[in-house]
């Protein structure tokens, strides 16, 4: 067991790590906002993990330059730039998807967005001219990268997705105490009880659906500015979907720390299983690393069916405060309030009243 936590004694394995925590992080977010807080059983991520990565390499790299490698555009425009094209890309193929899906049943949405993402795969493999098919794009350009070291960067762009995954989380959680938020919270629990309020249950559920596209667009983006290289096979269900949701699950669905918590308790086990086998080339170590997923998952929803970092309860300042209420009248009461009521029994008196 010392063996599986040897390498982090490695200062670049250990910022190399950590890059990909972060990146599943902002991955699981965006989840977290279908999911977590409106209840959209989104099981296509890796489509919107693809078009995030497609969108960033083809804006920031330069044209292509011939021979086999062919891709639409290459702008060679800046780091951010790319960042926003990836999520605006990804919220945009969330509305086109949303429009004919988000009124369907749970079950039927998660089918429909299952085969929307490998459509999305199968784009990628089999047109040249948009992504240069099974031989993907590579070189994809990495911001700063001219400031330092190969070795050393890693460091920095540890830093970046520190950055970017902080803007996430501190938007997210922003918008999710608001108003707005309250209303995706009462969708998840009860949309019919929602609607009977007024609200237009499709409309908050296109714009949560849309949210989170956008910021799983980022994600793809963060991840194909770091290994520089991406092909369709990286945007596999088992890796772009299945793995995001474990992490949700584990972490903890409703509470976007628990989300982040879930992408480094899951990426640690998905990176690590090789140090319990001898050889990672031995085919035994896909078996590993699957039966150890399943395990933990099973394990979290036996143990803590809220996951690791649960939905944090959300109780209102009001609550189990009494209501003020008007002090009883004591029997001694200054003399001007009795004598208030003398003038009108004198003048029944007088007028013979009884």
């Amino acid at each position: 067991m010392v063996g599986f936590f040897n390498d982090f004694t490695n200062p670049p394995y250990l910022a190399g790590f950590l890059i990909l925590v972060l990146i599943y992080g902002v991955f699981a977010i965006g989840l977290n906002v279908h999911w977590g807080y409106t209840g959209i059983f989104n099981f296509g991520v890796a489509g919107f993990f693809a078009v995030g990565a497609y969108t960033f390499a083809i804006m920031t790299k330069e044209p292509a330059s011939g021979g086999y490698i062919t891709y639409i555009g290459g702008f060679s425009m800046p780091y951010v730039v790319g960042l926003f094209a990836a999520g605006v890309a990804c919220a945009i193929l969330a509305f086109i998807i949303g429009i004919p899906t988000l009124r369907l049943r749970e079950d039927y949405l998660a089918i429909a967005s299952i085969g929307v993402a490998e459509t999305l795969r199968r784009v990628f493999v089999n047109e040249m001219w948009l992504s240069n098919g099974t031989r993907g794009i590579t070189g994809i350009p990495q911001p700063l990268h001219s400031l330092v070291s190969s070795e050393d960067y890693k460091y920095i762009y540890l830093g970046i997705c520190a950055v970017i995954l902080l803007l996430v989380f501190l938007a997210v959680e922003r918008g999710i105490r608001s108003p707005w938020g309250r209303v995706l919270r009462a969708i998840r629990e009860d949309e019919v009880t929602a609607q009977a309020s007024g609200k237009n249950i499709f409309a908050f559920k296109m714009q949560a659906f849309m949210l989170g596209g956008f910021i799983m667009g980022i994600g793809g983006a963060m991840y194909a500015s770091y290994v520089r290289a991406i092909t369709p096979d990286t945007f596999v269900p088992m890796f772009g979907t299945f793995l995001i949701w474990v992490m949700l699950i584990v972490g903890g669905s409703g509470n976007n720390k628990g989300a982040i918590l879930g992408a480094l308790a899951v990426w640690l086990i998905w990176d690590r299983t090789g140090a319990l086998v001898s050889d990672a080339n031995d085919p035994r170590f896909f078996y590993v690393r699957n039966l150890l997923i399943g395990v933990i998952v099973v394990a979290v929803l036996l143990l803590r069916p809220k996951g690791l970092w649960g939905e944090e309860k959300r109780v209102s300042v009001f609550a189990g405060k009494e209501p003020e209420r008007p002090k009883p009248k004591t029997l001694e009461e200054p003399a001007e309030a009795v004598a208030a009521t003398m003038p009108a029994k004198e003048e029944a008196g007088e007028s013979g009243v009884t």
